[in-house]
């Protein structure tokens, strides 16, 4: 198995509102089929699949998809000044900001917010990976 992750599937309550909560942000969506809104990343996809879909794709019942499941997603800056903006967007989006922007006891500067649907984000600078060219993450500056 090659070490990457090819597409990030949120399952959401109402693919309109997180449609338009990460429009909201600046994403772009792109072209998918019907059900699926999808946003391109840097190497990756985010896919937003009704919740009852997905569920039933899965063979489990919808109520055991829900709450927080020990998972955040992480969006990392090039500056730490950019970190508060940022969650002030989400904020006005419509996002629930989790944690403020801080200085983090290991050196970087984070926040914390969740999605519509309660899917939390970690909007972070870490002075110790900075990002690639492209806007690519990379782990110690790998």
């Amino acid at each position: 198995m090659d070490q990457r992750i090819s597409l990030i599937t949120l399952a959401v309550s109402d693919t309109e509102v997180s449609e338009a909560f990460y429009a909201a942000l600046g994403w772009e969506k792109v072209d998918s089929p019907d059900g699926v809104v999808a946003f391109d990343l840097i190497g990756q996809t985010l896919g937003l699949y009704p919740r009852a879909a997905l569920a039933e794709e899965l063979g489990i019942d919808e109520a055991s998809i829900g709450g927080f499941s020990g998972v955040t997603l992480a969006h990392n800056l090039r500056d730490k000044a950019d970190v508060k903006p940022l969650l002030e967007l989400a904020e006005a989006a419509g996002a629930r900001i989790l944690k403020p922007a801080q200085d983090v006891f290991w050196g970087g500067y984070h926040g914390y917010f969740a999605d519509p649907d309660g899917h939390v984000w970690e909007v972070a600078h870490n002075p110790f990976s900075p990002l690639g060219p492209k806007g690519e993450f990379q782990w110690n500056g790998a």
